[in-house]
């Protein structure tokens, strides 16, 4: 009986309260633990405020001081109760007040998210009405994007198509979509100079975008006459049954200009070493880090990283690609800013937070 009125004194606190920042569901209790280091831990109940009976929820270890229920109805309210546990044995505390879960509109640990949603916004609302007021807004050049033409053009004065790789991924991949995109300008100029297009796909999904993308591009220029269903080609998802099969085709018909520009992974340097060989102008672009130096040392120009993205806007110059492209590079200089700023208040130890709290 003393066991029992020590624990019951030394529970104190027991608190159950909606979870805050969450979609609901979800009831947060806490509590004082005590010092007694020979209990096992705390057993939590549950009843419906209409109900009469609790029912047991979970339980918590000793040094435990909370404890989420996340299997409540947001249109229910919920009384606790705790228990300690000994052994065989519970000792029954007093049951806490009443809860009900409800799901918050916005988490407030994220406001910096917001934040930076809402100057990113800022800086694209800018730019966009300046691009469309004709301001010329400056994109540094890229030497891989540049070329494009003279490659096209090489390839029509040889007389020998053009082979287009968009990677080793699916279309869920950023840079699959974003190589779709460059697709687009590519076969516009092939549809123009009526030479050959091949475009080598691995997984069904983007072999039907690709064709899309390519039969709108001779159509957006009137030569859909000219376009054929063989141009796009599916060959496998193996991935070096995919590398093999485009070392075959680059082979064999010889493509004058070759385009890797998407996801590549092993068969990176097999695809442009083998293209290499040939003497095809060859340009390749690609977001995955480890494979850039092969395509560094055996193509003719590489797009590096984020190059990639950029190149929708650069081939096309459209004013709201542009901007978005600016209004990017603006909220990464911001970034750079304030991580420099931070990294200088951290090495004279100055706490930010604390010097706002007293001001």
């Amino acid at each position: 009986m003393w066991f029992f009125l020590v624990l019951y004194a030394s529970v104190e606190c027991f608190i159950a309260r909606d979870r805050p920042n969450d979609g609901g569901g979800s009831i947060y209790l806490s509590w004082k633990s005590i010092e007694d280091t020979l209990i096992d831990g705390y057993v939590i109940f549950r009843r419906v405020i209409s109900d009469t009976v609790f029912t047991r929820i979970g339980f918590a270890g000793r040094y435990a001081t909370n404890f989420e229920d996340n299997s409540v109805q947001d249109s229910l309210k919920y009384i606790y109760q705790i228990a300690v546990q000994k052994k065989d044995s519970l000792y029954y505390h007093t049951t806490s007040n009443i809860a009900q879960s409800s799901a918050q509109f916005f988490h407030k640990g994220r406001l910096n998210i917001l934040f930076a949603i809402i100057i990113f916004a800022v800086f694209l609302i800018y730019f966009v009405s300046r691009a469309k007021k004709g301001a010329k807004l400056f994109i540094r050049k890229i030497a891989g994007l540049d070329a494009v033409e003279e490659a096209v053009g090489r390839a029509t004065e040889m007389g020998k198509p053009i082979l287009y790789v968009p990677g080793l991924g699916d279309i869920d991949f950023p840079s699959v979509i974003a190589s779709m995109n460059i697709l687009g300008e590519i076969a516009k100029k092939s549809a123009i100079y009526e030479n050959p297009i091949i475009v080598a796909n691995c997984y069904p999904v983007v072999y039907t975008v690709a064709r899309e993308v390519v039969k709108q591009a001779y159509m957006s220029e009137g030569k859909i006459d000219k376009f054929k269903d063989d141009y796009i080609r599916y060959l496998t998802e193996s991935q070096f049954g995919y590398a093999a099969a485009i070392n075959g085709i680059i082979l064999r018909e010889r493509p004058a200009t070759n385009f890797f520009i998407g996801p590549f992974f092993a068969e990176s340097l097999l695809l442009a070493e083998t293209g290499n060989q040939t003497g095809a102008v060859q340009i390749a672009g690609t977001d995955q880090v480890l494979q850039l130096p092969f395509f560094v040392v055996a193509c003719d120009y590489t797009l590096l990283g984020e190059e990639v993205y950029a190149a929708s806007a650069y081939l096309t110059r459209e004013p709201v690609l542009v901007a978005s492209l600016k209004a990017q590079d603006m909220g990464k200089l911001l970034s750079l800013f304030i991580l420099i700023l931070l990294t200088v208040l951290a090495f004279f130890k100055i706490n930010l937070i604390s010097l706002l709290k007293v001001q």
